[in-house]
C-alpha cells in the first residue's frame, strides 16, 4: 500500500476556495488554516472558556459501554476530563457498513490530525466521532452501492420507518438483517477473508439494536486501538447536559437566524449559492414526538412557537417547560449542531466535508451572536483507492489515473468506439434513409388526404428497420470488442462511479473483503499529511 498525493479541485468553488485561503471566502471564517500557529492560536483561546468535561467525559463513557473497548479509549475518556485537554470532532450519518467511503476518510482525518496535533503541542488531543442519530432521513442512510453483473447496484434495507424517526430510534431486525448482509455481501465474490469479514458483520448485526448501535459497533472495532471516542448526538443522557444550552438557544433564536441570513447576504455578493436553507421565522430547532421530528417555527404575530406543520404550538414559557420536562424532545438543525458542539466540546478543530465546509461559511455572525469563535474548519483528507487491477488497465490505455479520478473516461471510450465502427456502414444507412424521405414526400404528393396518415406510417416503418440494422451492426461491434469497452467501463467504476467521486458511491466493505480486516491499519500506517492534496492509495 502506498500513498501518492495529487491536485484535485474540490467538488464545489467554495471550498477549493477555502481549502487555498483565498479571498473572499477566507473572510467568512475565524482562523487562516495555513498559518502554521493556527491551533496554537487556538488552544490559547480554548483555555479562556470553561466546558462541561466531567459531565462530558461520564456521558460518552456510559454511551460507550455497550460497544467495542480497548485501553486506547479508556485513556481518551481520561484525557477530555482533563482541563488542559482539547479535540478533534467531525461528524456523520450513522450510514450501513458504514456508508460512503468518505465517512472513513472524515474518520481517519479525524484521528491523524488528533495525533498530529497532540505530538505538536504537547497537549492532550482527543478524537472524537459525533454521529448524527438525530437526523430522520432513513433513506440517506438505508443502502450501500455494490458492484454486479457489471453495474454498480443500489442494495437497500427495505425495513424502515415511513414517518419521520430519528435514525437512533429505529429499531431494525437482525433476521432481516442478516440476510440483507448475504446479500450485499454475494457480488463481492468469495475470498480468503469472506468468511472472517462476514462474521465480523453479523457479530455487529447481532450486538445491535439500532442502526446507530451497528455503526458504532463496526467502527469501534476497526478503529479502537486509536482512542476514539464516539457520542450519539440523540443520547438523551447527552440531551440533560445541553439542556441549558438549549434553552440559550431558544431565548436568542431570532438573533441567531438573523446572524445567518446577514452573513448569507455577504456571501450571496461574491455570487455563491446559500448552502442552508433559511427563513426568516426559522429557529433552528427540531420538536420530536417519538414518531416525528418537526421543525419548528416562529410565529412572531402570535409569540407562538409551531412545528412547521402546525400541529404542536408553545407560548415561551411552555416550550422552556417542555425542555426541563423532556430534553430528549428537542434537536439542532444545521445551524445549531456547530454551535451546540462548540458548547460542549474544547474543539481545536473541526474535520469537514466540501458541503460541511460551504454552510459552516454561513454561520461566521451566528457564532459571534453566541460569544465564541468558530474552530478552525479542517477540510477532511479526500482519498481514492487505486487497486493495482485497475491501475494495470489505465496504464494498458495509455491513460493517467489523476485525469481519471478528475473526469472518468467517457471522452476516451468514445474516441475508442469511433476508431473501430465501420462510419462507410453508417453513411450508407443515412443515404438510404435520405432516399427514402425524399421518395415518400413525392408518393404524399400524388396520394390523397386520406391515404396520407399510411403513407407516414409505412415510412416510419421502413426508417425503424434501417435504425434496427443500425443497432444490429453496433451490437456485433460492442460484443466483438467486449472486453476492451469493458474496460473504460470497470475503470470508471472504479475510480469515477456515476460520474461523481469514488468515496460517494462505494463502500468499506468491498476492500474488507478482497484485503481483510488489516485493511484500516494499513491505511493508518500511511504518512498523510493536511495539505489540501488529493491521496491516491495504490493497493
Amino acid at each position: 500500500m502506498e500513498l501518492e498525493k495529487i491536485t484535485i479541485p474540490a467538488t464545489n468553488r467554495f471550498a477549493s476556495l477555502y481549502i487555498e485561503q483565498m479571498e473572499p471566502v477566507k473572510d467568512f471564517f475565524h482562523y487562516d488554516i495555513k498559518k502554521t500557529s493556527v491551533f496554537k492560536e487556538r488552544y490559547a483561546d480554548l483555555q479562556e472558556r470553561h466546558f462541561p468535561r466531567e459531565s462530558l467525559a461520564r456521558c460518552i463513557e456510559e454511551y460507550m459501554k455497550r460497544y467495542p473497548s480497548s485501553e486506547q479509549i479508556k485513556a481518551s475518556l481520561d484525557k477530555l476530563k482533563q482541563e488542559d485537554s482539547v479535540v478533534v470532532i467531525g461528524g456523520q450519518q450513522a450510514g450501513l457498513l458504514t456508508g460512503p467511503l468518505y465517512t472513513i476518510h472524515k474518520l481517519i482525518s479525524v484521528l491523524k490530525l488528533a495525533e498530529e496535533q497532540e505530538k505538536a503541542l504537547q497537549k492532550p488531543v482527543v478524537p472524537v466521532f459525533w454521529i448524527a442519530g438525530e437526523d430522520h432521513d432513513f433513506l440517506e442512510i438505508n443502502h450501500v452501492f455494490v458492484e454486479h453483473n457489471r453495474l454498480l447496484k443500489k442494495f437497500s434495507y427495505s425495513e424502515g420507518p415511513m414517518e419521520k424517526k430519528m435514525v437512533s430510534d429505529v429499531i431494525f431486525d437482525q433476521n432481516q438483517m442478516k440476510k440483507w448482509l448475504h446479500k450485499v455481501f454475494e457480488p463481492f465474490g468469495e475470498t480468503r477473508y469472506t468468511k472472517q469479514v462476514l462474521d465480523f458483520a453479523e457479530q455487529a448485526a447481532a450486538a445491535s439494536k439500532t442502526i446507530v448501535d451497528f455503526f458504532n459497533f463496526i467502527i469501534l472495532k476497526l478503529f479502537k486501538k486509536y482512542g476514539l471516542l464516539v457520542i450519539d448526538s440523540a443520547d438523551p443522557s447527552l440531551r440533560k447536559i445541553e439542556k441549558a444550552y438549549f434553552e440559550e438557544l431558544i431565548q436568542k433564536h431570532d438573533r441567531i437566524t438573523r446572524a445567518v441570513l446577514d452573513q448569507q447576504e455577504q456571501i450571496q455578493a461574491f455570487e455563491f449559492p446559500p448552502a442552508i436553507e433559511l427563513y426568516e421565522n426559522a429557529v433552528n430547532l427540531f420538536y420530536y414526538t417519538g414518531k416525528e421530528r418537526l421543525l419548528l417555527e416562529y410565529d412572531s404575530q402570535h409569540e407562538a412557537f409551531r412545528t412547521k406543520n402546525g400541529d404542536y404550538s408553545f407560548s415561551k414559557s411552555e416550550i422552556i417547560d417542555s425542555l426541563n420536562d423532556r430534553p430528549e424532545a428537542f434537536s439542532n438543525n444545521v445551524v445549531t449542531r456547530p454551535l451546540m458542539q462548540e458548547w460542549l466540546f474544547p474543539t481545536l478543530a473541526f474535520i469537514a466535508g466540501p458541503g460541511e465546509i460551504s454552510y459552516w461559511g454561513e454561520l461566521k455572525l451566528a457564532f459571534e451572536t453566541m460569544g465564541y469563535k468558530m474552530p478552525p474548519i479542517v477540510p477532511r483528507m479526500n482519498i481514492s483507492f487505486v487497486e493495482s487491477s485497475i491501475e494495470r488497465d489505465i496504464r494498458q490505455l495509455g491513460l493517467s489515473v489523476q485525469q481519471v479520478v478528475l473526469k472518468g473516461v467517457q471522452e476516451e471510450k468514445i474516441d475508442f468506439w469511433n476508431s473501430i465502427k465501420d462510419v462507410s456502414i453508417e453513411h450508407i444507412l443515412e443515404d438510404i434513409k435520405a432516399h427514402l424521405e425524399t421518395s415518400y414526400e413525392k408518393i404524399e404528393e400524388k396520394t390523397t388526404k386520406g391515404l396520407s396518415p399510411l403513407v407516414k406510417k409505412n415510412l416510419s416503418f421502413h426508417l425503424g428497420q434501417i435504425d434496427f440494422l443500425q443497432r444490429k451492426f453496433d451490437q456485433s461491434l460492442q460484443e466483438k470488442n467486449d472486453l476492451s469497452l469493458e474496460r473504460y467501463d470497470r475503470i470508471e467504476r472504479s475510480l469515477r462511479p456515476q460520474n461523481g467521486p469514488q468515496e460517494r458511491t462505494w463502500n468499506l466493505f468491498y476492500y474488507l473483503n478482497k484485503y481483510g480486516l488489516n485493511f484500516i491499519e494499513d491505511l493508518m500506517e500511511l504518512p498523510y499529511e493536511f495539505d489540501g492534496s488529493h491521496k491516491l492509495i495504490h493497493i
